[in-house]
């Protein structure tokens, strides 16, 4: 028997290659002598520039740029050895970055992913795929292209401020001083969710909560998002405002196809075809798969069923590890995933099961593989009870 791993990170607790080690250990509890390839994904959010890194090799870059804060933070991209430049926005401007008592959307900044980007052109990178996962902003990129010299202004021509919230002030997106050399470049962008801008489905509604929006403060960023990409499509006829998309890491989907004319596609599309995944999985027997928190917005794109869409093209099973898994979970069944097994073991905080994710991930692999091993066990039994075909024809 040959098991394919291949899981998403699970944020701000497992790295996917530590996810891919636990679910290995304990499925060799019970099966020591199955054949295991790990093959540690990502969608577009953290992971994304190692996944790339290990298929293609290159070298790493690391750089001081401002975090969601503006604070220095050291963050790291990768330079393939074909010359892309892979950027994880989450390096720079992700959530881990900024504490839970500190997250608040109105004043969190992409500013670094730009720089790392200016960083990149710097040294002569001129393709880039961005991975936009793992946001703790919701400013629609406007950060990013401040970096890149992007002017942003209000009605009186003065430069907008950081955040989100000063986005419905934007009189006028001005590019006269923008970086001559992204005339030069091919921007792809890593995404891991097709929402749109705005609305109830849109980049504040569904992810506004995690970064610390309250319910007033989703109507306010939300109308904010809206002038931006009225804006846009005043002043670059370029209309991101329902674009599948555009909403994804807190509207720097809007940015990147809007203003930089970027190519969006699916994040596990990338990966996957850079690390030869389907290679992989047409020759294993069972495919498993996770991410911290399976929910409905698993079937819209990320990781774990781009792998099971890949994985029901040669009739391979799926089972799906989730440090959370939530009532909306379900989606994913339609969407080539057999079996859905949350590994939290017990009521506790978040603190405690992100302290205890290693142990109840090996653990609910552990278990998952001893069902198996029951259902093989108990299956065969039953066939050996029922009658031969030969003697139910000459009944």
């Amino acid at each position: 028997m040959k098991i394919v791993i291949a899981p998403d990170s699970f944020k701000e607790s497992l790295s996917a290659a530590e996810v891919a080690t636990q679910i290995e250990a304990g499925f060799r509890e019970i099966f020591p002598d199955f054949q295991y390839q790990r093959l540690p994904i990502a969608d577009g959010g953290e992971g994304t520039v190692d996944a790339l890194f290990e298929a293609i090799s290159g070298q790493r870059r690391q750089v001081t740029v401002s975090d969601p804060l503006g604070r220095p933070v050291q963050a790291e991209y990768a330079i393939l050895s074909n010359g892309t430049g892979v950027i994880e926005m989450a390096a720079a401007s992700g959530l881990h970055l900024v504490a839970p008592h500190e997250r608040d959307p109105r004043i969190t900044s992409s500013r670094g992913t730009g720089e790392l980007i200016v960083d990149a052109l710097s040294v002569g990178v001129r393709h880039f795929i961005v991975g936009i996962g793992g946001s703790a902003t919701n400013d629609g990129g406007a950060g990013l292209l401040q970096a890149l010299g992007v002017r942003l202004v209000d009605s009186k021509g003065a430069d907008l401020a950081s955040g989100g919230a000063v986005l419905s002030q934007l009189a006028h997106i001005d590019q006269t001083r923008a970086d001559p050399r992204l005339k030069e470049c091919y921007f792809e962008v890593a995404c891991d969710v097709d929402n749109p801008l705005i609305g109830g489905n849109g980049a504040t509604a569904v992810f506004g909560p995690q970064k610390g929006a309250t319910p007033q403060m989703i109507a306010e960023l939300d109308e904010a998002l809206g002038n931006f990409a009225a804006v846009i499509k005043r002043d670059l006829d370029a209309d991101v405002r329902s674009l599948p998309g555009s909403g994804a890491a807190g509207g720097l989907g809007a940015a990147l196809i809007g203003v930089l004319h970027a190519r969006l596609r699916p994040g596990i599309e990338i990966v996957c075809e850079a690390m030869r995944v389907a290679d992989a999985v047409q020759e294993a027997d069972l495919v498993v798969t996770g991410e911290g928190c399976i929910d409905g917005q698993t079937a819209r794109g990320k990781a774990p069923v781009g792998i099971a869409k890949i994985a029901s093209q040669f009739g391979v099973p799926v089972i799906a590890i989730g440090g959370a898994v939530a009532g909306s979970a379900d989606k994913v069944y339609a969407n080539g995933i057999d079996a859905v097994f949350p590994s939290v073991q017990r009521a506790c905080s978040i603190e405690q099961a992100f302290q205890d994710a290693a142990v109840n991930v090996r653990t609910t692999a552990r278990n998952t593989a001893a069902v198996l091993s029951i259902g093989a066990h108990t299956f065969g039994k039953i066939v050996q009870a029922l009658p031969s075909r030969e003697s139910r024809l000459t009944r």
